[in-house]
């Protein structure tokens, strides 16, 4: 075995070839077994093993910047950099994150968990390095390297960043990471074209000649093989146009087999020789290893663990499921209804709908922004958008669906799926900030269900409006209601208490509360309880808890500039309105901090948003006692510049 005895990039260079190929298997082999234990991103983690040994034999992490884009392909960087023992809690509190943390290791320079940042952060960090005269060429010796890949470059922001490294000719070398995926098939005509090349009868013929017959020269045959790939790159030019990226003012190499090592070290050594930006496009499959993997890239990319059930138990319909349902009964009825992703149409629960409306479904790949704006085209011409994404990727369209779509007041649905605590990818993925934003726009409405059974509705309601409209529910279900003394699509009151306390909790903490009450025992009679369905509330509801001493308002986005906010502050202009005493309020949330992964039930513990949590609260405004709010375990976060 190999493995254990890499603790730093350092350990690499002495392998021959034959043993980084036994070390590539051994990763493999340990990210696999890993995954399948703790959950995690496996198929885009198999494909860049060859990659990230040739990078850390080429390059000296952590003088040189290594910035990883998307992050979730860096297990292997992990792995080679002294953190194989934190694979044991992969994505666990006490273990290492899914993606680069600068908290774990001077070898994370970012957190890119959201995609087609890393060329920007590039361009920035070789500025400083040069200003500093540290950057190589520019009176230094560092290099920073961005590995791009798994679709990244289908996002509006990595194009930006490519001009301007061109304009600026700031040197930086960018690894395009090409595997054909994302979460899906990649959606990118760049992507067309950079891998065409592959069915290029001309191109293909005229490299494998030269593959055969070079190393047969005489004496130089070895060293002109390893730089077949420049040679081939005179052959690539006669058969494809002129390269998208040197029409920026970017050098460009390729394509380069990703799995070959000693062919990428040749490679990546000359690429960081050049005085200026360089494209290094390299070929691999995601998965590659694993055929599980390779056969079905939707499911593993991201591998989840299959749900602990006993055996009296059936598992819910999930939130997804029933807004993928839903959608496509409205959609075979209504041919003016669209749908469109940000490259997330399984995860969205969008390929039923694809499958069954191919010309009215659109996924424009990893560009959050577009798909807002071209969402209040199709709404101007007269379509039903429905824009689904994970609700942390909202607030990279947030000025699109503020100033695109609210300002000229139009009819677009998003729909939020992960939104709240979603536990172990980390704080880059809790979607807690949909509604402070939404609810920011004039004219939008939230929908917030508290079980899936809802969504149908919601999402018919939503539909028939005139104005913009948001659905957003969270990644895990929760219990059912088994009582309920009112129905109505704006509310429901759920308990009535005798008018000493009544809590106001949004979707997912509807439940939660419910099953607080029952915690409390004989107290939990105080309390009157309603399942808020629909924010700006429902008047009748603000007018209810008017009637109440005290009032508790409870959502599992953040409480600054939430839900609460503005459910308190409805009631304090009511109160006004009717001459009325304003009762004690409180609003709970989650606190204005980055929560680290761990599971989510266990977060919404640690914040007090969990059954026992408001239980205690509940308790303690019925007793005119305190609120203080939780200390929370927030690791260090340092900076190695």
């Amino acid at each position: 075995m190999i493995l254990p005895s890499i603790e730093t990039p350092a350990d690499l260079q002495g392998l021959s070839y034959k043993e980084l190929h036994q070390l590539s298997a051994e990763i493999r082999e340990f990210i696999i077994s890993t995954v399948k234990t703790t959950g995690g991103h496996l198929g885009s983690n198999l494909g860049v093993v060859e990659l990230t040994l040739a990078l850390h034999r080429v390059f000296e992490s952590p003088k040189d910047i290594f910035l990883w884009d998307t992050g979730h392909q860096s297990y292997v960087h992990k792995l080679l950099t002294g953190r194989r023992y934190g694979f044991k809690g992969l994505r666990q509190r006490g273990g290492i994150s899914g993606y680069p943390n600068r908290s774990e290791s001077e070898h994370d320079w970012i957190e890119s968990s959201h995609a087609s940042t890393a060329l920007s952060y590039a361009h920035g960090l070789s500025v400083a390095l040069e200003q500093k005269k540290e950057l190589i060429g520019r009176g230094g010796n560092r290099h920073v390297v961005a590995i791009v890949g798994d679709g990244s470059l289908t996002g509006g922001m990595a194009y930006e960043a490519l001009n301007n490294l061109g304009v600026s000719n700031q040197r930086v070398v960018i690894v395009l990471n090409d595997n054909g995926r994302s979460y899906a098939p990649t959606i990118s005509k760049l992507s067309a074209s950079l891998t065409s090349l592959r069915l290029n009868k001309t191109y293909l013929t005229l490299r494998d000649r030269l593959r055969r017959l070079v190393p047969r020269l005489p004496r130089v045959g070895k060293a002109a093989y390893l730089g077949i790939d420049g040679f081939t790159s005179v052959v690539r030019e006669m058969v494809t146009p002129h390269t998208f990226f040197e029409n920026l003012g970017v050098r460009y190499i390729g394509p380069i087999d990703g799995h070959n090592i000693e062919s990428l070290e040749a490679v990546l050594t000359n690429a960081a020789q050049w005085d200026g930006p360089i494209v290094v496009h390299v070929l691999t499959e995601k998965g590659r290893g694993y055929e599980p993997a390779t056969q079905d890239n939707l499911k593993m990319h991201d591998y989840k663990l299959p749900p602990k059930l006993n055996d009296e138990e059936v598992p819910q319909q999930s939130f997804t499921q029933a807004f993928s349902d839903a959608l496509i009964a409205l959609a075979s009825a209504d041919e003016r209804i669209v749908a469109i992703t940000a490259a997330m149409a399984g995860p969205t629960g969008l390929l039923g709908f694809q499958e069954r409306f191919p010309k009215r479904f659109f996924d424009v790949g990893i560009a959050e922004q577009h798909a807002v704006t071209a969402a209040a085209g199709m709404a101007m011409g007269g379509l039903k958008p429905v824009v689904a994404v994970y609700s942390t990727f909202f607030s990279r369209a947030f000025d699109q669906a503020h100033l695109d779509v609210g300002l000229l007041n139009l009819p677009v649905v998003f729909v939020f799926d992960r939104a709240g605590i979603t536990g172990d990818d980390g704080p880059s993925h809790h979607g807690t900030l949909d509604m402070a934003l939404c609810l920011a726009i004039p004219n939008v409405t939230i929908f917030a269900p508290s079980s899936g059974a809802e969504v149908a509705e919601m999402l018919t309601t939503a539909l028939s409006m005139s104005t913009p409209t948001a659905i957003r529910f969270p990644k895990t279900l929760p219990q059912p209601f088994d009582a309920t003394i009112g129905e109505g699509l704006l509310s429901r009151k759920v308990v009535s208490g005798d008018g000493s306390l009544c809590v106001l909790a949004v979707g997912k903490m509807a439940p939660t509360s419910y099953e607080a009450l029952r915690l409390m025992g004989p107290d939990g009679a105080s309390v009157t309880l309603y399942d808020v369905r629909v924010l700006p509330p429902d008047p009748a509801m603000i007018d209810d808890a008017l009637a109440h001493q005290r009032i508790i308002t409870i959502e599992d986005g953040t409480r600054h500039g939430g839900a609460g906010t503005l459910m308190v502050s409805a009631i304090r202009n009511r109160a006004q309105e009717l001459n009325l005493a304003f009762p004690t309020t409180r609003i709970l949330g989650v606190p204005r901090a980055y929560l680290e992964h761990h599971r989510p039930d266990a977060l919404l513990g640690e914040i007090g948003l969990d059954p026992e949590g408001l239980a205690g609260a509940f308790s303690r405004l019925l007793n005119n006692e305190p609120e203080f709010p939780r200390p929370l375990p927030e690791a260090p976060r340092p900076h190695y510049f």
